[in-house]
């Protein structure tokens, strides 16, 4: 798909992230010299082509006091995994839940939670609601910690 002047200024504009401010696309188009519906509009269409995949927020939880945050990984039953894990993502200490494939027999997990705690304690309490609420379609799980932090990024356009 070819990207059109505009296209490759508001990548331009939003590829650090959207402003943090209470109209986000408003300020965008302010830049731009289009109105901040033109922003939206063009956006999702973008989205709806499959050009981007999504637009999100990204916070940093370290800054806001998570400092434990852990990767929940649990090894479910395939015929109920996508319901359950709908339930998951729902939670509100989960900050994305998704499938993937099992690499047996090393990796049995097919469902991965992200978790964050003041503290560690905090991320198992939460790993523990988790597990109720899989029962007895989930065989076993584990919590890999975060060491490091990784810095994220969205679209780049290169020059």
């Amino acid at each position: 798909m070819a990207l059109t002047d505009f296209d490759r200024a508001l990548i331009a504009a939003t590829q650090g992230g959207l402003p943090l401010v209470a109209r986000p696309y408003e300020a965008v188009g302010a830049m731009l010299g289009v109105s901040g519906e033109q922003v939206r509009q063009r956006l999702s269409s973008m989205l709806e082509s499959g050009l981007i995949r999504r637009i999100g927020a990204v916070p940093n939880h370290y800054r806001l006091g998570y400092t434990a945050n852990g990767m929940s990984v649990w090894d479910v039953e395939d015929d109920q995994v996508q319901a359950l894990g709908q339930r998951i993502a729902k939670l509100p200490g989960v900050s994305h839940c998704y499938r993937r494939p099992r690499h047996l027999p090393e990796w049995p997990y097919n469902l991965f939670a992200m978790l964050h705690g003041t503290s560690r304690a905090a991320v198992e309490q939460q790993a523990q609601e988790l597990a109720t609420i899989l029962g007895a379609a989930c065989r076993g799980h584990d919590i890999l910690y975060s060491t490091a932090i990784l810095k994220k990024t969205g679209l780049r356009l290169k020059n």
